[in-house]
């Protein structure tokens, strides 16, 4: 590689390097987003989370948790909803934590905190939830989300919800999945490659 072909390359990857920042407009709020290359969506919010964000229903004292927050959108957006609750927000990678903490600071959030942890693993075991949100990647595997969908269980209080939206091919195993465990299953809404799954943990028998 010549020198100038070099600083050329060297100066398109120093631009990669920059933080990508964009703002949306989610729920009647004006959010803004730094993000990276190595997150998922880093540019805007991607198709299944705006399905979820627009479909998810947050009372104002809920305490909520973003299952695999990336840098942060859905667990911001509850954070503004859930205004007198709170928010946890987890995810195990931690430039995913770091990003999703800035993010927190930049929209002015005191009820909202992101912590590290691989799904469960670093949430007391008596902590509970009204509401589970998660962008479900396909990529997990059908282990790894038994896994979530067992601990939200565990995690959840009587009647609270597990909200989870994931690419559409997936959209009979999570059926059969949420009622084997829940005992009740709603598809909230299909669009395009996306799908919304709703379950309650109703009061055990």
């Amino acid at each position: 590689m010549t020198e100038i072909n070099l600083e050329k390359s060297n100066n398109i990857v120093d631009q990669f390097r920059k933080d990508i920042t964009f703002e949306a407009d989610i729920r009647d709020h004006k959010l803004r987003f730094d993000s990276t290359w190595g997150l998922f969506s880093p540019r805007e919010i991607d198709k299944g989370t705006q399905l979820l964000l627009n479909e998810i229903q947050v009372g104002q004292q809920d305490d909520c948790l973003d299952l695999g927050c990336g840098y942060g959108p859905i667990g911001i957006t509850l954070g503004k909803l859930a205004i007198k609750g709170q928010v946890t927000m987890v995810d195990r990678d931690y430039v995913a934590i770091d990003y999703s903490n800035r993010n927190i600071k930049n929209n002015g959030l005191n009820n909202t905190k992101a912590i590290m942890s691989n799904g469960f693993t670093n949430i007391p075991n008596e902590k509970k939830f009204n509401l589970v949100a998660s962008n479900l990647p396909a990529k997990i595997g059908n282990e790894m989300t038994s896994i979530l969908f067992a601990d939200t269980y565990r995690h959840l209080h009587e009647e609270g919800e597990l909200v989870v939206v994931t690419l559409s091919g997936m959209k009979k195993y999570i059926q059969r999945s949420l009622i084997t465990l829940f005992g009740n299953y709603e598809k909230v809404r299909q669009s395009g490659q996306y799908t919304l799954h709703r379950a309650i943990r109703h009061k055990d028998e």
